[in-house]
């Protein structure tokens, strides 16, 4: 821990990963002083490991500023936050808004997090339109090179219904073993940390990436809607091919 008074700082684990001049001894210039970094620091991965922490007394005036932006306190009886919170806002003589946590970081992280997910959501989006019509092109191939074979299931008296049925579950189970291959190929990421700017307050932000259960069931449930998608249109020209033309070609 830094010590009171002296120009020492400890940085938090996620950022001094990152950047250099993090490790025990190295020297930050912060305004016209040198800080000495004393310490490293976690903190179950809250967005406090992505900050460094020094006494204000001293870093303070290291950046010409007086007052604080954000005071941060642990509660002894949590169940108590109502009362505290409005307690606090009522009190003409500090002007505060006090929030938790967790809502306090959702937040200020609000644009970055929509900026993130809207990304996500469209290169979502872009790698499935390619991997339906992938489907679809590997079905084509499929019925195309099975025509004979629907042909005597239809003249055995399988119904058109059955046939198409068939090339669905066979399309299914295609895409639910490339979801399954996917989803190992996701597990390397998992605890990754990457950081960007908190366009909101202007700090670094540290982030670790999850592959989370949920996540991995999500995508297996996109990788089936997918595979429905892709067999869908060859399983119905394969359910409705003419049955005349397909009996001349055998």
């Amino acid at each position: 821990m830094f010590a009171p008074g002296t120009d020492e700082v400890i940085v938090g684990r996620k950022i001094a990963r990152r950047f250099a001049n993090c490790r025990i001894g190295d020297k930050h210039r912060f305004g016209q002083r040198d800080f000495t970094v004393v310490g490293q620091f976690a903190a179950d991965g809250s967005a406090f490991e992505s900050e460094i922490w020094g006494d204000e007394t001293v870093l303070g005036p290291a950046f010409e500023r007086q007052g604080f932006q954000s005071v941060t306190f642990q509660m002894r009886d949590p169940k108590t936050f109502e009362a505290l919170k409005k307690r606090l806002e009522s009190d003409p003589r500090l002007g505060v808004q006090v929030l938790t946590e967790r809502k306090f970081y959702s937040e200020q992280s609000s644009l970055l997090a929509g900026v993130i997910r809207g990304a996500g959501i469209l290169i979502t989006l872009i790698m499935a339109v390619g991997a339906i019509f992938g489907a679809m092109n590997t079905m084509y191939a499929s019925v195309s090179a099975r025509t004979r074979e629907i042909a005597t299931l239809l003249v055995l008296g399988f119904r058109p219904l059955a046939v198409m049925g068939s090339l669905m579950f066979e399309s299914v189970v295609l895409a639910i073993i490339g979801g399954l291959i996917g989803c190992l190929l996701a597990l390397p990421i998992n605890g990754i940390t990457t950081s960007t700017t908190n366009w909101s307050s202007f700090s670094e932000v540290a982030f670790a990436f999850r592959v989370t259960p949920v996540a991995m069931a999500i995508g297996m449930i996109f990788a089936v809607l997918m595979g429905l998608a892709g067999g869908f249109f060859p399983a119905l020209k394969a359910a409705r091919q003419p049955l005349a033309k397909s009996l001349r070609e055998l």
